[in-house]
């Protein structure tokens, strides 16, 4: 009789265990990023280079030279400007920008010849550093072949002439219509042609949502048959990531970073960022949350005009966060100097002499790589809040990974802060990361950080 009963309870069990497959059948959840990311951008650090600005001679050639110390940095991926040549017709300043393409196939004789960029690429793989190449989809210069060829690939204005990107003050390029599938097949291929020709490793698309995310998943798709590429999309949605780049602009951990340091913001202005960096990018997404580049030196005022005092102690905190840091062309010789965007303006690499920029780069990039959870994307831990009394000055977080776990305390501000970490969060044994000298951290107990100082320590499993 008991026997029959478990028989009975068994069978009940199974219908009611088939019943509840048969109700939840399709509201299974789905990977959201189909994209695999490439092995070597687990650990990886970019490096971005304006050509033109880069050396004194401004060309291909004078910057490979420049690459074994680029390598004993520590950086992994170039990211070249646009190599294109430069459009003539309304072209702004002297050389114009090289945002303003005349030909998707073509080399800027300023710069060099295709053999030149070839040799250049070469010696990077030789140096074990992958390229990727600047490249402006949304629109061309006014004297691009295809505007004479092909002028209804372009965006016309009301009276159905070419016009300029809406809004901007970009008055030396004209827009491509992305309804066109000649537009598409000939950017496409172009992009193909590259990484086919010169091997270069993958590309920085300009202005990324300015293109249909259809093409960039589809172009994706091809260049990874060719080889895995890396993708860095200069936009800020989570739907970039899902198949196509690797990498987006943190523009607002940019802007929060600077207003902090400029006193208009504290410590809670990073909040937002990373709310929703974890509430709605996907784990995959490598974030950039840099402290210059190209435009941000140009337009809003050099490292030491928009950071001061709280340089070094965001720069840290950008290789300490969730995302893939980058260096801008001559940061760490403590450029001080901004820019010219359309003329020959080199830096004066003299700046690095006394600057200690370059071996703070080279100390957070050793620390980045020997801890598995400041890795890039996937391969690394979220950022995890920690609580503490001092909200408003004191930045605090871990994140951890297999084991391994860093724990980040920022005093974001020019005063000294004595606080307490109220989250157990992060108590336990680790090692200071400058100096390795061992450190409990505990709840509930009295620490003082000094302006602009910070802390960063690690432990792994014993």
């Amino acid at each position: 009789m008991r026997r029959s009963y478990v028989a009975l309870a068994a069978i009940l069990a199974l219908l009611t265990g088939c019943k509840q497959a048969v109700a939840t059948a399709g509201w299974e959840a789905e990977p959201y990023v189909t994209l695999q990311n490439a092995e070597w951008t687990k650990n990886a650090v970019l490096y971005q280079i304006n050509t033109r600005q880069f050396t004194p001679e401004g060309t291909f050639a004078a910057a490979q030279k420049q690459l074994p110390r680029l390598k004993a940095l520590g950086v992994d991926i170039l990211w070249i400007m646009p190599i294109h040549p430069i459009g003539a017709k309304n072209r702004k300043g002297s050389l114009g920008s090289p945002y303003s393409v005349k030909d998707y196939y073509g080399v800027n004789p300023e710069f060099g010849t295709l053999d030149d960029f070839k040799a250049f690429i070469k010696a990077a793989h030789d140096q074990d550093m992958k390229v990727i190449i600047d490249w402006v989809a949304n629109h061309t210069a006014w004297d691009h072949p295809l505007a004479n060829e092909h002028p209804e690939y372009y965006e016309k204005d009301w009276k159905g002439d070419f016009r300029p990107t809406p809004w901007q003050d970009w008055s030396d390029i004209i827009d491509l219509d992305w309804t066109k599938t000649g537009v598409r097949q000939h950017v496409g291929e172009a992009m193909e042609y590259w990484v086919r020709e010169a091997d270069i490793d993958g590309f920085r698309a300009d202005v990324a949502g300015f293109v249909p995310v259809d093409f960039w998943n589809k172009l994706r798709a091809r260049l990874d048959k060719i080889k895995p590429v890396f993708m860095l999309a200069e936009w800020k949605t989570p739907e970039m990531h899902r198949s196509a780049f690797d990498a987006s602009y943190a523009w607002d951990w940019h802007n929060s970073a600077r207003d902090i340091a400029q006193g208009k913001a504290n410590a809670t202005a990073f909040y937002g960022f990373w709310g929703e960096q974890e509430s709605t990018w996907p784990a995959e997404a490598m974030r950039m949350p840099y402290i210059e580049n190209h435009d941000s030196n140009a337009w809003e005022g050099t490292q030491y005009e928009n950071f001061g005092a709280g340089l070094e102690t965001m720069i840290a905190l950008s290789f300490a966060s969730d995302g893939i840091p980058l260096i801008h062309n001559g940061q760490e010789a403590c450029n001080k100097k901004r820019l010219a965007f359309f003329e020959k303006d080199a830096i004066d690499w003299t700046q690095s002499e006394g600057c200690n920029l370059g071996a703070l780069y080279s100390r957070l990039i050793a620390f980045k790589r020997a801890n598995r959870a400041l890795s890039n994307g996937k391969w690394g831990g979220r950022m995890q809040k920690v609580e503490n009394d001092a909200p408003q000055q004191i930045f605090s977080f871990v994140r951890q990974k297999a084991g391994n776990k860093v724990i980040g305390i920022f005093n974001l501000s020019g005063k000294a802060v004595t606080f307490q970490l109220t989250s157990g969060l992060a108590s336990g044994r680790y090692r200071d990361w400058d100096g390795g000298q061992k450190i409990q951290v505990e709840t509930n107990k009295p620490m003082t950080l000094g302006s602009w100082e910070y802390r960063l320590f690690a432990a792994s499993p014993q």
